[in-house]
């Protein structure tokens, strides 16, 4: 019990002595809403305008796809895409809809370098995660491919998938998967275009076999769209004995609820 108290009490020291400082960041760096930037009373928020825009992926939803239903139909329903096509991985979550405020905070960490939005979108993430962050055996980030990450100079995916692993205090695998065939850009490419464009463009590094075979495995990515390239990298995670295969993706594009 005293063990405790001193760690609390050390805690307590140490965010008095780090306040001034603190308050000098704000000073510099007044708190402001992560995707419209107007003035909030903290960092790494959204402003209310903003927050009343986000739509969040809640129950009742399709167990496979995660597709959120209008109405409840019961406890483990499908959607009709799911029966008819069934996806490579066992289930999709995401956070939210990729709409308004949510669009412009995937394109502030994908294309303007906002890594500090990261932390914040992982823990929605997490959330919506149904417990399977809780018991999987790894996280592993859809990779970019070498040539596209000197460019991009960081990978949003794994970005995502760093802050989830440490919040969940899980293994993060960022090396297990690799791109190994330089794709073109998916934006603008039709549902089969977009298949064949990431066909085979996934494998499991030589050696690396061991992180994946028998596990239960969270495959994270930043927005799930048609499902062609998480479906290429679930494929490769399959063929090196995957156990249990959630995709996780911050945002989903959905054309309407079901």
């Amino acid at each position: 019990m005293g063990t405790i108290e001193t760690k609390g009490e050390t805690g307590r020291i140490w965010a008095q002595l780090l306040r001034p400082f603190s308050m000098l960041a704000d000073l510099v760096y007044p708190p402001s809403c992560a995707a419209c930037g107007v003035s909030t009373g903290g960092h790494r928020g959204l402003c209310a305008t903003c927050w009343s825009e986000v739509r969040f992926i809640e129950r009742p939803y399709c167990e496979v796809l995660g597709l959120p239903f209008s109405h409840d139909l019961g406890a483990g329903i499908l959607s009709a895409e799911a029966i008819a096509n069934p996806p490579p991985f066992d289930r999709l979550r995401s956070a939210a809809t990729l709409d308004h405020a949510v669009r412009t905070l995937v394109h502030g960490l994908k294309y303007r370098d906002r890594t500090d939005l990261a932390p914040m979108m992982s823990a929605w993430m997490l959330r919506a995660s149904d417990g399977m962050v809780e018991c999987c055996d790894a996280v592993i980030p859809v990779p970019l491919h070498r040539t596209r990450m000197v460019s991009r100079k960081f990978n949003q995916a794994a970005e995502l998938a760093r802050h989830l692993a440490r919040l969940a205090g899980k293994p993060l695998l960022p090396e297990t998967l690799r791109r190994v065939k330089r794709t073109s850009q998916q934006v603008g490419l039709g549902v089969r275009a977009r298949e064949d464009n990431v066909r085979g463009a996934f494998a499991v590094a030589a050696g690396r076999e061991s992180d994946v075979f028998g596990k239960r495995i969270v495959l994270v990515d930043d927005v799930f769209t048609t499902g062609a390239t998480v479906g290429a990298a679930t494929r490769a995670l399959r063929k090196a004995g995957a156990a249990d295969i959630t995709v996780l993706t911050f945002a989903r594009a959905i054309a309407e609820t079901i």
